[in-house]
């Protein structure tokens, strides 16, 4: 199952499990640890209480009381204290023990804050890296919903330079939407707007004013059509489909399905649907994220795209992002829905 980046109150999620980001003394502090407390009930303290506490990097495990959630899992993050006391390691374990005490509960969702970019002073463009790349990882290997959750948008931040680049591409690239005035021409005497056989009393009078008078004389049968093609002949002719092109690619490429749809963020059930209908047609940000697992050019992820009914438009920022990661050949999914996160625009996969 895939990564979702969402902007909302972790406490407010359905889900299997909710990580909280704890201290070592699992009683309840600040920010999202007391926000988890004081949802979930005076019952989460007292279980809290019988666990002797945690320490930094390790997970724990409660029950998840009046929260839309089953169970709680509380790890402690590291301190930030300049990045050279072992700060990164503590911060993967915390995410590795949580999967692991998910993967040991059968969960099948699991919703993360970003664990130690508040208090504990974790630079959060150091703090998302990790976290992507760890829940990446997990999920190259398991089948989960993951949700890593962000509280306070205004405070989320991709790598500047990174930013600065995509701003600079857009700013480029971006045709605003224009307005479209539609011109009609004036109708040639020779071509009557309406066949006066075929049109109500009422459209006969009025197009009679233009083409002139009804006496005027008969027009001269047209010459007999060529017998035309039958609709079922017609759709025996229908050109490659894209559930048949994006099979094509992964056979081409030597990738595996389960490969592919990791890759692409994809849950294993909509890859399913795609593989046994050959006429299923995605969304956009399902084709997209295919192209971007198979690492297509940009010519052919829109050949890709035009065989799902969709294209890539400069009057799109969204569209231009796209462009962005692939003219620079970055083909990491994940990176690429933080910048779409970043841009308020919708994220890849599904």
């Amino acid at each position: 199952m895939p990564l979702k980046m969402i902007c909302a109150d972790i406490t407010t999620l359905t889900c299997d499990a909710v990580v909280n980001a704890a201290n070592e003394t699992l009683l309840g502090g600040g920010g999202v640890d007391g926000a988890i407390h004081k949802a979930a009930g005076k019952e989460l303290l007292a279980e809290c209480k019988t666990l002797g506490g945690c320490k930094t990097g390790e997970a724990k495990i409660t029950n998840g009381y009046r929260l839309p959630c089953k169970y709680v899992i509380h790890t402690v993050g590291p301190v930030w204290h300049g990045g050279e006391n072992g700060e990164e390691a503590l911060l993967r374990s915390c995410y590795r023990n949580a999967f692991a005490l998910a993967r040991e509960y059968r969960c099948e969702s699991v919703a993360f804050p970003l664990i130690s970019s508040g208090a504990y002073r974790y630079p959060k463009e150091q703090a998302l890296f990790v976290a992507v790349d760890e829940i990446s990882r997990f999920l190259s290997e398991n089948e989960m919903l993951v949700c890593l959750v962000i509280y306070d948008k205004a405070a989320y931040r991709i790598n500047e330079n990174l930013a600065s680049d995509i701003s600079a591409f857009i700013d480029e690239k971006y045709v605003g939407e224009k307005p479209v005035l539609a011109v009609q021409s004036a109708p040639q005497e020779s071509e009557p707007l309406l066949d006066s056989e075929c049109a109500p009393a009422g459209a006969q009078a009025f197009f009679g004013r233009i083409s002139g008078p009804a006496s005027a004389a008969p027009r001269k049968k047209s010459a007999p059509r060529a017998k035309e093609t039958s609709l079922q002949d017609a759709l025996k002719q229908l050109d490659e489909s894209f559930s048949e092109m994006l099979l094509r690619k992964i056979d081409e490429k030597g990738m595996t399905d389960a490969e592919c749809y990791k890759k692409a963020n994809i849950d294993r059930k909509l890859f399913s649907k795609i593989r046994s209908d050959k006429y299923y047609k995605p969304s956009k940000t399902t084709a997209i994220a295919f192209s971007i697992a198979l690492e297509l050019p940009l010519a052919e992820t829109k050949e890709l795209l035009m065989k799902a009914g969709f294209a890539l438009s400069h009057s799109s920022k969204f569209d231009i992002i796209i462009e962005y990661f692939i003219t620079n050949r970055n083909y990491n999914i994940f990176e690429i829905n933080e910048a779409l996160f970043a841009f308020d625009q919708a994220l890849l996969g599904g």
